[in-house]
């Protein structure tokens, strides 16, 4: 009996044999086909079966109506608000037309009108780069500055960015407004500071002073806005690249200006194109001022004049625009031309 026992125990079980001593399974183990591959069958995979690569997907019809009304409507709106116009106006530049009448085609003689019998022309120009180097050379290094310092943590910091960047949420017109509050002659801020009731000075009335009023109330409005780009610069900037610089010895002046600085070059090119058409298109604020006269004369505001004007001569104030395009992509190219060529040679 114990010698049966031994014997059933050491005996061993049959795969087949399921376990709790049901009846044995027969069936044949699956057999691997075209279609299915085991594991077996490929060494040191995971699983089974493999799944086929896919192409690259095919627009359907639907996604190309999508793509096309996404894309479409906006070059359309570009083109008609846009290039629109500016190519109208190149047209209309030599031309003669008074908004009504019929269209006369006359060359280059508004251009030679304006360069030589149109006295308000040079002043208007020299402005605009006036308006343009003071934005550049006064405003820009200005709103680095703070950038900058509120960079580093100083106390209240949200404060002085908020105060700053609230400038950039009116418009010029506006800024025009307050720039009257401040500097007006007789109610003016500015001279009840100073205390001159006797006399007081005529902050927008004098042709030798009120440029520079309007050019300071500018700036106010253009350094929060520089100030905000640049700040979001520099908290790109990787701290070790400072670290760095501070283990081999850099005073934080040599820093800035050798690490911190060429790291900014992409947010100074959009800076520097951003103040070129801030420089050259600025009208409303002369305008709500005095009309853009009497010292403020824009080359913005000649086109007004001269399109909407008494006079509508719609192409001589076309070939005026056309003048003030070109300056716009004067300065706009060469930059990015010099910004590219620093490029490439780093």
């Amino acid at each position: 009996m114990d010698a049966h026992a031994t014997d059933l125990e050491s005996s061993p079980v049959p795969l087949s044999q399921k376990p709790g001593g049901g009846p044995p399974d027969h069936r044949p183990p699956p057999a691997a086909g075209p279609g299915r591959e085991t594991a077996l069958a490929r060494p040191g995979t995971g699983h089974g079966r493999r799944r086929p690569r896919r192409g690259p997907r095919r627009l359907t019809g639907r996604d190309l109506a999508v793509t096309g009304v996404l894309l479409g409507i906006p070059v359309l709106l570009d083109i008609a608000v846009v290039w629109g116009p500016a190519l109208a106006s190149v047209g209309l530049s030599f031309t003669s037309w008074d908004g009504i009448g019929e269209i006369s085609w006359v060359g280059l003689r508004n251009y030679e009108n304006l360069f030589t019998n149109y006295p308000a022309f040079w002043p208007a120009a020299r402005h605009n780069l006036l308006w343009l180097a003071f934005l550049a050379l006064v405003a820009t290094p200005f709103g680095l500055l703070l950038a900058v310092l509120i960079d580093r943590g100083v106390r209240f910091s949200r404060f002085y960015q908020s105060t700053l960047y609230m400038p950039v949420v009116l418009s010029l017109a506006v800024v025009g407004f307050i720039a009257q509050l401040v500097f007006s002659r007789d109610q003016g801020a500015l001279n009840a500071v100073l205390g001159d009731t006797g006399h007081p000075t005529d902050w927008l009335g004098d042709p030798d002073l009120n440029l520079w009023m309007i050019l300071l109330a500018a700036a106010w409005r253009h350094t929060g806005y520089v100030m905000i780009l640049f700040l979001a610069g520099l908290k790109a900037v990787d701290p070790t690249l400072k670290e760095a610089a501070a283990i081999d010895g850099a005073g934080e002046v040599q820093t800035f200006f050798r690490v911190v600085l060429p790291t900014l070059r992409p947010v100074t090119v959009i800076v520097g194109v951003i103040t070129v058409i801030e420089a050259l298109r600025a009208f409303d604020i002369v305008y709500a001022v005095n009309k853009g006269r009497n010292g403020l004369e824009l080359l913005s505001v000649l086109v007004t004049d001269n399109i909407i004007g008494e006079a509508a001569r719609i192409g001589f104030g076309s070939a005026i625009a056309v003048v003030l395009l070109l300056f716009s992509l004067g300065f706009v190219v060469t930059f990015l031309v010099q910004e590219i060529r620093g490029e490439r040679n780093r």
